[in-house]
């Protein structure tokens, strides 16, 4: 069992140089959180269409011979800015009336780096994926534009998350048996939209899921995170959006009460005229499929060529990748590449991540033409042609139509 301090937390203050100190960012006399840049890492234009706090992986050029998604080439998706961290001094709390003895916000457990490292250690495979992943298609495939950042399809990757499961923490700090809902909150500087300041990103989700396989990790692929990509720990929500594996992990409430935040309730559900106003918050992710190749590509007359690509869902693996070279007039089924190699090599026990295919395309003719790629999930679910308008974009899971010119 990990030591647990009974030392008292830091009490909540403004964004600026006491927040950034107080939780565990280098340096007490650091500047406000507007000092610090939105991404830290590289995000050369080869690799990445910058958004300014966000950051898209170009799907021409993913290697279509490594399963993995490196962390210098996964999206970035930030509210504000990447905070630097320093995990020694960094501290989780957990408080809340749902633990087995209550503990309030101004008393938590607090646990350090080292006492998480002291609990059993697991790796799960799991498809990362930002909510608003295809928000573009709104616009440019269905005449309907939503705002937001104009993702494409490059929101995505598949991680090896290392850590420890979070039902294996609960086991060790106890929680009560009608405790219904745990909340995440990070570390990342206030989130201020139209003169409002909503805090900190944080998003509650049902004590099931985190029993079921939840994980507080502090590795990727076997690297550490990079700040961009939650350094010291976040949480990881297998097959759930993006948002709710919250990066730069702080702490966490448990509580025998339905917890919320503006990121359930504000944002992150779908509004519009096709959706009722009840709507549920969104959880696990939807089927898509991208090519790895650039929109408006151009290949050569004459010859056959051998397009690759990647089919990934929320809820199971892929079963089935259909693909079209004619905008949809004609269907083959395409061919899923053996990934139990792939996997095996992450040392993942658990979870599953995306199903690369591959089409050979035999001597196309010259001209424009349009590729299509619809995936088939093994719970069933597959990618429609079109998708339902919601006024914040989300979940864009229809098929996508792909521009390419054979010369």
């Amino acid at each position: 069992m990990p030591h647990v301090s009974r030392r008292a937390a830091v009490t909540a203050l403004p964004a600026g140089a006491a927040t950034l100190a107080g939780a565990g960012l280098l340096g007490a006399g650091s500047p406000a959180a507007a000092a610090y840049p939105a991404i830290l890492k590289p995000t050369p234009a080869d690799r990445f269409v910058d958004f300014g706090t966000n950051a898209e992986m170009r799907w021409d050029s993913v290697d279509p011979r490594r399963y993995l998604t490196r962390q210098g080439r996964l999206f970035v998706r930030n509210h504000t800015s990447t905070p630097v961290i320093d995990r020694g001094s960094w501290r989780l709390r957990v408080f809340g009336d749902g633990l087995a003895t209550a503990r309030p916000a101004t008393d938590p457990l607090t646990l350090s780096w080292r006492d998480l490292r002291r609990l059993p250690r697991t790796t799960v495979l799991s498809v990362h994926e930002c909510t608003g992943n295809g928000r573009s298609f709104f616009g440019t495939q269905q005449a309907t534009p939503a705002p937001g950042t104009q993702w494409t399809l490059g929101a995505v990757g598949t991680v090896a998350w290392e850590g420890v499961r979070l039902r294996d923490l609960f086991a060790e700090l106890g929680i009560a048996e009608d405790a219904v809902s745990v909340q995440a909150t990070g570390l990342d500087p206030s989130y201020v939209s139209g003169g409002v300041d909503y805090g900190p990103v944080r998003r509650p989700f049902p004590v099931s899921k985190a029993l079921r396989d939840a994980v507080l990790a502090w590795g990727a692929n076997g690297d550490d995170l990079l700040p961009d990509h939650g350094y010291p720990l976040r949480l990881v929500l297998p097959g759930w959006v993006g948002i709710a594996s919250i990066k730069w992990l702080g702490s966490l409430e448990v509580s025998r009460s339905v917890l919320t935040s503006p990121w359930n309730t504000k944002w992150y559900r779908m509004t519009g005229p096709s959706y009722a106003a009840d709507e549920a918050p969104l959880t696990v992710n939807p089927v898509r499929s991208a090519w790895e190749l650039s929109a408006g590509a151009r290949l050569r007359a004459g010859r056959s060529h051998t397009l690759t690509g990647r089919a990934w869902s929320g809820a199971a693996p892929i079963a089935k990748v259909q693909v079209s070279t004619d905008g949809g007039e004609t269907w083959e089924r395409a061919e899923l590449r053996d990934e139990t190699r792939a996997v095996a090599a992450t040392g993942a026990v658990r979870g599953h991540g995306w199903t690369r295919f591959s089409h050979t395309w035999d001597r196309p003719r010259r001209g424009a033409h349009v590729l299509m790629a619809r995936a088939t999930d093994a719970d069933g679910r597959r990618q429609p042609l079109t998708s339902p308008y919601n006024d914040q974009g989300y979940f864009f899971d229809a098929v996508v139509r792909h521009p390419v010119t054979v010369r």
